[in-house]
């Protein structure tokens, strides 16, 4: 069988990475050892399916040789439930293991960077901004994820014109990833003096985390500033010169960090948030590729495709992608948005299955 052999060949090079992580010579290189370290994870749910899979066809094997041969009936009765739950779960399993067996996107494992911004809605768009922020923040929490805020600009009425932060955990871009695009939310304003219903949105991007690994900066073509922490309406909310704001010159692109007290942790977010602006610019182009094939992914610089709608009069919410909707409004706002991901991602398995 082909499937058989393919495994066979997943298994053997499983083995040999693990002969690999003894070897002297590449825990020495903290890079090689890292990347052989991920590729034998990445392979070991396969092997373990495949194991199990080689068991079952020998269960069957046996319980169809019970069946010849046997005349005991109850050792009959028995071989032939053996034989309708090994063929059962075989076939299961062979479906789990075609999903594992679709190439993975090497980001998947990421931390993630996210940006929230108003949109279109005026206060009302900052106020959904802010509702958007804490449903993530609700959504990490449930996950044991941990989140860092790098920058905020706050809104006049509430929530924000934007925020970014990091969300640090394993798998979180894997997951978070299907929150690109622009939010839409039906509802009337805590700002609406007359009860009307108005429709306001922010968008939402995320991007894989950049390491180390990934971009290798020139201290030289960087340009390092200082500058004192303001707060809301511009108060100054630190007298020591704690900020820090990059300037990466062969792009062009502008990073500031003001949010911790010590210029020392200031300067290592802005750096990796300046990392992962410039992995952002490769990644997007890879994201454009696969956005045109696929309806769960919007590209990072593709900030005008709707995926979702909160309609508050109603109580639900549409992901407009697999036109999936919940009537359950309350609960996703409170960070439950498990359905929709878990969805998105068997909406990915199908349109990359047919792919490969």
């Amino acid at each position: 069988m082909e499937i058989i052999d393919k495994l066979e060949d997943i298994k053997t090079k499983w083995e040999a990475l693990g002969e690999q992580l003894n070897d002297p010579e590449i825990i020495g290189d903290m890079k090689r050892f890292v990347k052989v370290n991920k590729d034998y994870k990445d392979l070991e749910p396969i092997v373990i399916a495949f194991k199990e899979y080689k068991t079952l066809l020998s269960n069957i094997e046996e319980a169809k040789e019970i069946l010849k041969n046997e005349k005991d009936e109850d050792m009959r009765m028995m071989a032939q439930e053996e034989l309708e739950t090994a063929e059962q779960r075989c076939e299961t399993l062979v479906e789990e293991i075609r999903v594992m067996l679709i190439p993975k996107d090497p980001t998947d494992d990421k931390n993630a960077v996210m940006e929230i911004r108003a949109g279109t809605g005026g206060d009302e768009a900052s106020i959904f901004a802010g509702d958007l922020y804490r449903m993530y923040v609700r959504y990490c929490e449930t996950k044991g994820w941990k989140i860092e805020t790098v920058e905020m600009n706050e809104g006049t009425a509430g929530g924000f014109k934007e925020i970014v932060f990091n969300v640090i955990g394993d798998g979180a871009y894997g997951l978070l990833k299907f929150e690109s695009g622009v939010h839409r939310v039906q509802r009337v304003p805590k700002t609406e003096t007359q009860g009307r219903i108005h429709t306001s949105a922010a968008s939402v991007v995320v991007l894989p985390e950049a390491e180390e690994f990934d971009i290798e900066l020139n201290e030289k073509d960087i340009r390092k500033e200082t500058f004192c922490a303001s707060g809301p309406g511009g108060q100054s909310v630190n007298t020591t010169y704690s900020a820090i704001r990059l300037t990466h010159i062969p792009s062009g692109i502008v990073v500031s960090c003001q949010d911790e007290k010590s210029q020392i942790k200031n300067l290592a977010t802005a750096m990796k948030v300046l990392r992962t602006r410039l992995y952002e610019r490769e990644y997007n182009k890879y994201l454009e590729g696969i956005a045109s094939k696929r309806k769960t992914m919007v590209s990072t610089g593709d900030r005008s495709a709707k995926i979702r709608t909160y309609n508050y009069p109603q109580g639900r919410v549409t992901d407009h992608r697999i036109n999936l909707t919940i009537y359950n409004l309350q609960a996703i706002v409170d960070g439950d948005i498990n359905e929709f991901i878990e969805k998105l991602q068997m909406a990915e398995n199908a349109e990359r299955l047919k792919e490969n």
